[in-house]
């Protein structure tokens, strides 16, 4: 298929969510992506600068592709999970070349009398590091062994997006993630990071915000809770037709056996399937084209650490599109996990950090003040997340004047000025807020 064969088959595509497919001569799958708008989605593959924005794997999958298939969804929720599953069965070359299984994400289903939904990445998954229990009621200790999951839907290709998505599921249909039912069946146990107890918490917390049927409090039965399992089950299977008549039948039963309020409830769980709000995971896909001058804003975001001899630490964000400081925009972080002096895991806890923000612009570019360990650093994190983004680094002399910005030549010798400045404006914020932070802790 010739580019205009590509740009005419492309005019027959939707503006709307859905999944699409890279096929070669053979109509085999060479590559399955998902979209809030399949058109301008895959236009953007056919941009002149595709192997500087999106490598060569991708260069390479585009060159070998012969036609473009898709298949629209209703939202964009429901996008995530097929793409998921047509990964799954499929497994697309170019698709499983850009990431290793360890870097997947996946839904766990856990195999308990209560079951718990997971996110789980695939490192964990394949050591069965994610789903503690306590191995007996008699047990007063809280040994732990692993479950055995009872399903298993990934891989997800898009970190961030399913957790928000798990975050909509969870609004619809309550569930039990993390919390370990003491022996005794009272107050559940909270984990924490490798398993730690972070304590009793008397009545759920997440039940008491509406995202736990209430398991520890008895609030539910094992027949309720299953029934509510089931149908999260049965959206990630992709049965979404199925789930709607099955509540649409379990919403009139309850009606007829006078059960108003269990119908109520299912009444508002058919309508919020039916009208899924999912802004959350509407976002911009970062991956246009960079080289079309004014025609598209270009965000550059700069990080940068600052502390006194390891006291004091803290991090910044700041952001600059075409020429231009957004000063609103700029964020603050408290370092709070990485050692005293530890600049490269100061900054992967502020990326980590901000890579949480599914609501705020996705960069273009990233600038990190420093060299090849500070690229790395923030390198590693993407990679973690799955986004594909530039960076680069910005070395000074012994008067922190910028010496040299390392990264992709081409892409530096566009946005040199732009670069140069976010870098300037992250130092000074850094200092500004470390002094300001400094002071605080005197005082106190």
């Amino acid at each position: 298929m010739t580019l205009e064969q590509f740009k005419k088959r492309m005019q027959k595509m939707p503006d709307s969510p859905g999944v699409y497919f890279f096929l070669d001569k053979h109509k085999k799958v060479l590559y399955i992506g998902k979209a809030t708008d399949l058109k301008s989605r895959v236009r953007s593959y056919f941009s002149a600068d595709l192997h500087k924005t999106r490598g060569p794997i991708i260069t390479d999958m585009v060159e070998k592709a012969r036609s473009i298939d898709w298949r629209e969804t209703d939202s964009v929720l429901e996008a995530l999970i097929l793409e998921a599953n047509l990964i799954k069965n499929y497994k697309p070359e170019h698709n499983t070349d850009l990431k290793d299984d360890k870097s997947w994400n996946y839904v766990v289903v856990t195999k308990e009398d209560f079951p718990r939904i997971l996110l789980v990445r695939g490192k964990d998954l394949a050591q069965k590091k994610f789903a503690p229990v306590p191995l007996g009621s008699s047990q007063r200790s809280h040994s732990q062994t692993f479950s055995e999951p009872a399903y298993t839907f990934g891989p997800f290709p898009h970190g961030l997006q399913l957790k928000e998505a798990l975050k909509i599921i969870r609004k619809i249909f309550p569930y039990r993630d993390t919390c370990i039912p003491c022996p005794d069946q009272g107050p559940s146990l909270i984990q924490g990071a490798k398993g730690r107890s972070l304590g009793r918490c008397k009545a759920c917390f997440n039940a008491s915000i509406g995202l736990c049927p209430g398991v520890c409090s008895g609030a539910t039965s094992k027949t309720e809770y299953r029934k509510i399992v089931r149908r999260i089950v049965m959206l990630f299977q992709g049965k979404k037709l199925q789930l709607l008549k099955s509540l649409e039948r379990d919403m009139k039963r309850a009606a007829k056996d006078e059960k108003f309020e269990e119908a109520a409830r299912l009444r508002t769980q058919l309508f919020a399937l039916q009208h899924i709000q999912d802004i959350s995971l509407i976002k911009d896909e970062y991956r246009m084209p960079l080289g079309q001058g004014a025609l598209h804003a270009v965000r550059i975001e700069a990080y940068d650490v600052a502390h006194l001899r390891g006291s004091a630490a803290v991090g910044v964000m700041t952001v600059v599109e075409n020429g231009s400081t957004l000063k609103n925009e700029y964020r603050k972080f408290k370092i709070k996990t990485a050692k005293a002096g530890d600049d490269t895991g100061a900054l992967r806890e502020i990326l980590s950090r901000r890579l949480g923000h599914d609501e705020w612009p996705m960069p273009r570019i990233i600038a990190v003040d420093g060299s090849t360990g500070q690229m790395n650093a923030a390198q590693k994190v993407l990679d973690e997340y799955g986004i594909k983004i530039p960076i680069v680094g910005v070395t000074k002399d012994e008067k922190h004047r910028a010496r040299e910005i390392k990264g992709d030549r081409a892409l530096i010798a566009n946005r040199e000025r732009d670069i140069l400045l976010a870098n300037a404006e992250a130092h000074r914020f850094a200092i500004g807020y470390h002094r300001a932070k400094r002071a605080k802790n005197f005082l106190t």
